[in-house]
């Protein structure tokens, strides 16, 4: 599925912190969005995914607007979000955990847990293991595939690297990667670890004071001392 976000404008009670942002992602691409603390970009997610609401502008998921429905509504149209911090169910085992994935968009769904498995396989080992005692990279494969699970066409991640040890960010690049090129899997997402943007990224929009403040070709996201810069506006 295609998803864009149109003249965007999203805030809190202080204000607005988008500012008249449209960003694309066509389907089967991997886009990122990159920029320094505070300059949008989890606003930007949870604008999409309906947790804050839009308070001018237009989002569309494959020609339907998105914009005034409610977020569990857009994840049974095929929205899937991983936020940054994982806010995985601490108490509950990993198996649980990815069961909860069936109540996404407010009803029963499908759970494909052989791809979940395969994609990530140390959550078939620890399927029994309470969900708080997995290290934080285990923690945020377990967000992901509990976003996977019930077969999203859009995935929105927030930060999959924060907290992550580097040998972790890496496999989750190469899921991301695989699933896109097996799947058609589309993603949005967010990261300030250059090099998994670099690895899983194939073109990137840089936010800024909640705007859009340039748009990267395949070419610009896989320099490094540009993108550095960007982060560092």
């Amino acid at each position: 599925m295609s998803l864009s976000a149109s003249g965007l404008w999203s805030g809190y009670a202080t204000g607005d912190v988008l500012r008249d942002v449209t960003v694309r992602l066509d389907r089967g691409e991997i886009v990122g969005v990159v920029g320094r603390n505070g300059a949008g970009k989890s606003t930007l997610m949870q604008t999409i995914i309906g947790l804050l609401p839009a308070r001018r502008g237009e989002i569309m998921l494959d020609g339907t607007a998105l914009t005034r429905l409610p977020a569990e509504e857009r994840a049974r149209r095929g929205l899937g979000y991983v936020p940054q911090g994982r806010q995985v169910f601490p108490a509950m085992t990993v198996q649980e955990n990815l069961r909860s994935g069936m109540y996404v968009g407010g009803g029963r769904r499908k759970l494909d847990f052989d791809m979940v498995y395969a994609t990530f396989p140390v959550l078939r080992e620890r399927a029994r293991q309470v969900a708080g005692t997995l290290s934080g990279g285990q923690q945020e494969m377990l967000a992901i595939g509990r976003a996977l699970i019930a077969g999203p066409a859009v995935l929105l991640l927030d930060e999959p690297s924060d907290g992550v040890q580097p040998s972790i960010v890496q496999e989750i690049g190469e899921a991301l990667r695989t699933l896109n090129r097996t799947t058609g899997l589309s993603v949005l997402i967010v990261e300030q670890n250059l090099e998994l943007m670099q690895r899983v990224a194939q073109r990137a929009y840089v936010l800024d004071k909640g705007a859009i403040a340039a748009t990267l070709d395949g070419a610009q996201v896989q320099d490094s001392a540009l993108l550095a810069g960007y982060l560092a506006i």
